[in-house]
């Protein structure tokens, strides 16, 4: 009971931490899909602290942003629905493995002031931001550790369809909020908000300081100035930033002033407290500024000009860019300095409009939406674009989460009313059959074949179907089952009476699917029709290493895949000597078993194999066969309970022959055989199932 519990809290435990890291990483990878730039800005921040700028190609930060987003996004969804286990929870537990370390050192240094790992929606401190790695990188290990004790809540058959479109739906997504703007806006510049407010102060409040310096060059020789002391027109503006020289108080919107170019004079309580409307041409370096839609800014210049709208360009970049800029697009509107951050915050788009009036923004515009000359018509207090942008941000995310959730509910709905269904039909068809374990009866018996390496096609094939004939006339009182070689499956499984015999494989792999060259997945196994699998051999415990943590692996593959694990117990000649058998067949089901749920082990067919008999001619007595039975089914009773233990059938694996077979199956605990070489005999194999008839 003890080992009951604790299995249970390692359940919970493992699924509580698989969905605290799918909730964060899908709220992640979602806030970085929504503000794709935001990112790119994050990572150019990281580049340009490290002094790596220079490292990559310009296009390199926005492409991991969208590869982070779709990566984090995806892997939150796989963990979600439990599907993808290994791929995902390595994924999660890598990702952890590097991000921990990483905002450590951030925490530590501090060359920026916050990780951007939620973007703009929820800012934390780079101790935050630390702390909050260390806790999941602890979920996300006992998760990796833990995966088979996930919860599936999509079957095999139908989980690449829900990985391909949350890849797919999360790419698109992110892809239109690059060509727009973010269809969310967790900045201060949201429309609807006044810029007035945004910068105001509560009384007594004791603001920041900030200090804006501009970057002059003349003659060659370049100059920090303040507001102060700023030269005259005969030096050439080049970069501008804002110092925070006293903590304090800080606004949600601390840097927005605007510098004219012309006169160097300050305009901003000038536009902001204009009662008419201004639109603002935002682009953050005019020298990398989309120049494609230039004839709509252009017309809506000049429409601002007929209706005597205010209309500025704002940017940080230096006079001689602007004047490329002139040169190249014709442009006759006055130009402002503004801090670089700032206007990148204002807008994702480069270049992009805003509409402001009193201080309010009323709409923004992409360089991909600007309004052109078929919705100017007339004066801005008669038009839809002048007035407020209503935004529901409910809405548009009922409507972001409805283009996800409702196809997916449609492939949800294709795996349970489908694929389950057809799958529960299956196993109905064949449980009083193949697998009488999943019921409430008393255990069957039952005579399965280990082929092993013997048999070329043609010869399994001819094999297969003379025991098909010699069993078809009877009605034998046992399941009968036949574990081929992997050429066989394919070709063995549809030629025999799946009411008089069943089919497995002589072993699978320890992983889903990948680049294992030589291997055969359980998911292989499954699709050519088998039903069972062999696992834990004492040959291959021997010849190839297979340890109880790979075993555990394969049989929870092949429970995952549907398959019935013929699992392999038995101790070596030494072992038996030294009276050691039941210490170690109780290492071998607590090593690779006894992590299992009840449900789950009442799908397991034991098979005890001394392996000093195997191939040997030795066989143990009826009286050691039934002695060691009992005493697994009595370590099954310990750990899962009488019933699951009455259901369990533990087959004898030993030089089992027709000559014997009687005496061996009349013993309470013997449920059966797992026949090696008399397997390869119709003969021999219908002597032992016939032991069970006479």
């Amino acid at each position: 009971m003890k080992n009951n519990r604790i299995h249970i809290a390692k359940h919970i435990w493992v699924n509580l931490c698989r969905f605290l890291l799918a909730g964060l990483f899908i709220f992640s990878g979602f806030v970085k899909a929504v503000d794709p730039l935001g990112t790119q800005y994050k990572i150019e921040d990281y580049l340009s602290a490290f002094g790596m700028t220079d490292w990559f190609p310009a296009f390199l930060p926005l492409l991991f942003s969208v590869i982070l987003s779709t990566l984090e996004f995806s892997v939150g969804v796989l963990l979600f629905f439990g599907v993808r286990k290994r791929a995902s929870t390595t994924l999660a537990f890598l990702m952890m493995l590097v991000m921990t370390p990483l905002t450590l050192y951030l925490a530590v240094t501090n060359p920026v002031s916050d990780c951007g790992c939620f973007g703009d929606a929820w800012v934390l401190t780079n101790w935050q931001t630390f702390w909050k790695n260390v806790v999941l990188l602890v979920a996300a290990a006992s998760v990796f550790a833990g995966r088979a004790r996930i919860i599936r809540f999509v079957t095999a058959q139908t989980e690449w369809l829900v990985s391909l479109y949350t890849v797919l739906y999360i790419l698109v997504f992110s892809s239109y909020c690059i060509r727009n703007l973010p269809v969310i806006d967790f900045r201060p510049y949201k429309i609807g908000k006044s810029i007035t407010e945004g910068m105001s102060i509560p009384p007594g409040a004791k603001p920041s300081v900030f200090e804006t310096r501009f970057i002059l060059e003349k003659n060659g020789e370049r100059k920090e100035f303040t507001l102060e002391n700023y030269p005259d027109s005969t030096w050439t503006f080049i970069d501008s930033r804002s110092i925070l020289k006293e903590k304090g108080y800080e606004p949600a919107i601390h840097d927005f002033s605007m510098q004219e170019l012309a006169s160097g004079n300050d305009i901003t309580d000038e536009v902001l407290q204009d009662s008419g409307y201004t639109f603002l041409l935002v682009a953050h370096r005019i020298e990398e500024a989309d120049d494609s839609n230039i004839d709509l800014i252009n017309e809506l210049y000049d429409y601002s000009k007929e209706y005597g709208y205010k209309f500025y360009c704002l940017t940080s970049s230096e006079e001689k860019q602007i004047d490329v800029w002139r040169d190249q697009t014709g442009a006759e509107y006055p130009f402002c300095l503004m801090d670089n951050i700032t206007l990148k915050t204002m807008i994702r788009s480069n270049p992009g409009v805003m509409l402001i009036k009193n201080g309010v923004i009323l709409n923004k515009w992409s360089d991909n939406n600007l309004p052109d000359e078929y919705e100017l018509t007339g004066p801005l207090d008669t038009l839809e674009l002048g007035k407020q942008k209503v935004e529901n941000d409910k809405r548009t995310m009922q409507l972001i989460f409805g283009w996800y959730i409702l196809p997916l509910l449609l492939v949800l709905g294709l795996d349970i009313l489908i694929v389950r269904r057809s799958e529960r039909k299956r196993k109905n068809r064949n449980k009083n059959l193949i697998n009488p374990l999943t019921n409430n009866k008393m255990r069957k018996n039952i005579v399965a074949g280990n082929w092993k390496m013997n048999k070329t096609l043609q010869e399994g094939i001819a094999l297969a179907k003379e025991l098909n004939e010699a069993l078809a006339a009877e009605k034998q009182n046992c399941d009968v089952v036949i574990c081929t070689p992997f050429i066989h499956l394919a070709s063995v499984t549809p030629i025999v009476d799946a009411a008089k015999i069943g089919v497995g494989a002589e072993n699978c792999a320890d992983k889903e699917s990948g680049a294992y060259t030589g291997e055969v997945s359980a998911s292989m196994v499954a699709s050519t029709g088998a039903q069972y699998v062999i696992l834990g051999h004492s040959e291959r415990r021997a010849y190839y290493g297979e340890t109880p943590a790979i075993l555990k692996d394969k049989v929870q593959l092949a429970l995952a895949n549907g398959l019935t694990p013929i699992f392999c117990i038995g101790e070596v000649l030494e072992e038996r000597e030294a009276n050691k058998q039941n210490e170690v067949v109780y290492a071998q089901l607590a090593g690779s078993l006894f992590d299992l749920s009840a449900e789950d082990f009442s799908k397991i067919v034991l098979a005890y194999e001394p392996v000093w008999a195997i191939g040997t001619g030795k066989t143990a007595t009826a009286e050691q066969a039934q002695e060691i039975h009992a005493y697994i089914r009595s370590t099954i009773v310990e750990k899962y309970g009488k019933e699951v233990a009455d259901n369990t059938s533990i087959l004898y694996g030993g030089s089992c022959k027709p000559s014997n077979a009687k005496e061996l199956f009349a013993n309470p605990d013997v449920d059966g055989g797992l026949i090696g070489g008399a397997a390869l005999s119709v003969a021999d194999f219908k002597g032992i199932i016939d032991a069970f008839n006479a």
